[in-house]
C-alpha cells in the first residue's frame, strides 16, 4: 500500500511532490490542431482500468487527448486518484483552456453495463445520452457524488465552463459492447 494517499492531496502539486512522473505515473497529451474538443481520462492506467483505452478510442485522430495514467504495481487508486474537482495538472488545464467541448471518461463501480452521465454541459450530455440509448446501451444521470457539477471539476475546465463526465461501469469497460459505447460518443462529437 502506498504511504502517500491521493485523498490527502489538495491539488496536483501535492501529488507531484509525492510521486515521480514516468515512474509512478505518466501523462499523455495529444493536441489536435483545428479541434476544439478534448477527451480525457484523468484516472487512467491502473487507477480506473480501461478508461485510457476508451478515451483514446473516442478521441481517435479527431479530438485532443489527455491521459493521466497510474503506473504503480499496486495501489494506483489509493495513491493517484486525485478527485476530479482537485485535478489541476497544469498541462491538462492549459489544453482545456482552448477547448469548447470536454468529455471526461471515468470508471464507476455500478453493477451491470451502464454509463452514468454528469457534467455541466446539458446539451452535450443530453445528445450523448440519446445516442447511447439509440445504440441499445443503458445510461442514467449520475448521482450527486459522481455528477461532475462542480465548476472546478476537470470536465468543466474548458472555455465554456461546462463539459460532460462519463462514468462507465467495469462490466461495460470490459465488454465487447464497449466499442458500441465508443462509437455512440464519437458520433455525437463528430456531428
Amino acid at each position: 500500500m502506498p504511504t502517500k494517499l491521493a485523498k490527502d492531496f489538495q491539488s496536483f502539486s501535492d501529488l507531484a511532490a509525492a510521486y515521480q512522473r514516468d515512474k509512478d505515473y505518466r501523462i499523455v497529451q495529444v493536441p489536435r490542431p483545428g479541434s476544439s474538443t478534448a477527451v480525457l481520462a484523468p484516472h487512467g492506467g491502473g487507477i480506473e482500468a480501461y478508461t485510457s483505452d476508451i478515451a483514446r478510442a473516442i478521441a481517435g485522430d479527431d479530438f485532443g487527448l489527455y491521459l493521466f495514467e497510474g503506473l504503480l504495481r499496486a495501489g494506483n487508486f489509493a495513491a493517484l486518484h486525485l478527485s476530479s474537482e482537485r485535478f489541476d495538472e497544469p498541462a491538462c488545464i492549459e489544453m482545456l483552456a482552448w477547448c469548447d467541448r470536454v468529455v471526461s471518461v471515468h470508471g464507476c463501480a455500478t453493477a451491470g453495463e451502464v454509463v452514468l452521465l454528469g457534467g455541466r454541459d446539458d446539451a452535450l450530455r443530453g445528445a450523448i445520452a440519446a445516442q447511447l440509448r439509440a445504440a441499445g446501451l443503458t445510461c442514467e444521470d449520475a448521482p450527486s457524488g459522481l455528477a461532475g457539477a462542480d465548476p472546478n471539476n476537470v470536465c468543466n475546465r474548458g472555455r465554456t465552463g461546462s463539459g460532460v463526465q462519463l462514468e462507465v461501469s467495469m462490466a461495460l469497460r470490459r465488454s465487447q459492447r464497449r466499442s458500441v459505447f465508443v462509437r455512440a460518443v464519437r458520433d455525437v462529437l463528430l456531428a
